[in-house]
């Protein structure tokens, strides 16, 4: 058995306390009538295009959104802001609206963003008085509390307030939005209340294994780009984010008995998929675990949420896979040895 006092840590906390962040997020958020008016200039054709943007984690996590913008007819663009600031310019004229989003708010590429005057900004931040919020037309602000180093409690609040924003553009129900926000909190909440167990699990499946994928479709491959940072930052273990499509093309040739892929079941159409891929995966030598509502039980069963709130869920097993990973070498998890919180050079 694990001597768990060894995985104490700002980030095990910081994971420990992501149900009470989603909640106190979740009771934040308020109907957004400056959004409502315009979401109205951009279907009169007065505003041209929403380009979403973030850096690193911030980045991956615009993907729900982008789909359900894209699904509603809005011209949806996703765009790293380090390239848009320096190749994309075009993008960030006055008939732009930027939906933007960062846990410092400070970061170098977004320090940039924010001294463009032209284009509609949209803030999303953890960080009040930070460089996004100030200099947002709009900002909404997550309440995940302080957090000591890797993206956790952060980006599963900041998926909470990607999701308000999806509402309001698609008209939906904000009373039933906010349900479902309480009650994504609460599944988190049971799940990490095993949290133990699922570490003690992956511990045991991935001994051995010197490289791992994540991989997923549609709104899952938010919780693919940055359950592989995830693995990178926290636990110094190389691990590719992309999506399962693309891992036939190519990155399948590298499988072998050291390598395991996280597959994220999805949507019901495309389960067959995913399960034929795990059966490949497994013929060709490597390891695979299919994680999904379709699990019976472990760290890979999650609760069955709507599409656009799934990556919530799905981060979970990945921080569990960090913290067993960091285990088995002997590593805190969790700990910069070479980065800070905050990317200040670009």
């Amino acid at each position: 058995m694990v001597n768990f006092d060894r995985l104490s840590g700002t980030y095990l906390n910081d994971i420990l306390e992501q149900p009470r962040a989603v909640r106190n997020t979740a009771t934040g958020l308020t109907h957004l009538p400056e959004l409502d008016g315009l979401i109205q200039h951009i279907r009169s054709g007065r505003v041209r295009r929403i380009v979403l943007t973030g850096m690193g984690g911030s980045y991956h996590l615009l993907h729900p959104l982008h789909l359900d913008l894209t699904a509603g007819g809005f011209p949806s663009i996703m765009a790293e802001t380090s390239e848009l600031i320096h190749y994309m310019t075009s993008l960030l004229s006055s008939d732009t609206v930027v939906i933007a989003v960062s846990q410092s708010g400070a970061s170098a590429e977004i320090v940039r963003l924010v001294e463009r005057q032209e284009p509609f900004l949209i803030g999303i931040s953890n960080t009040p008085g930070s460089p996004l919020v100030q200099r947002s037309r709009l900002a909404i602000l997550t309440r995940a509390g302080e957090e000591g180093g890797v993206a956790c409690k952060t980006a599963l609040t900041s998926l909470a307030a990607l999701y308000w924003i999806a509402q309001h553009f698609r008209a939906r129900d904000l009373v039933a939005a906010r349900c479902a926000l309480d009650q994504a909190a609460d599944a988190c909440g049971s799940y990490l209340e095993r949290w133990q167990a699922h570490v003690q699990c992956l511990m045991d499946s991935l001994r051995g294994v010197q490289r791992a994928f994540i991989v997923g479709r549609g709104p899952s491959l938010a919780a693919a780009g940055l359950g592989a940072m995830l693995q990178k930052e926290a636990a110094h273990f190389h691990a590719e984010g992309m999506s399962s499509a693309a891992l036939r093309h190519g990155p399948f040739e590298m499988l072998g008995p050291d390598s395991f892929v996280l597959v994220f079941e999805g949507n019901s159409d495309v389960h067959s998929l995913h399960d034929s891929l795990v059966r490949d995966v497994v013929q060709a030598g490597a390891r695979a675990a299919l994680c999904g509502a379709s699990v019976a039980d472990g760290p890979f069963a999650l609760t069955a949420t709507e599409p656009a709130l799934r990556p919530m869920l799905e981060l979970l097993p990945a921080q569990m896979m960090s913290l067993a990973v960091s285990y088995l070498q002997g590593r805190e998890p969790g700990r910069f040895e070479r980065i800070t919180k905050v990317t200040t050079l670009e």
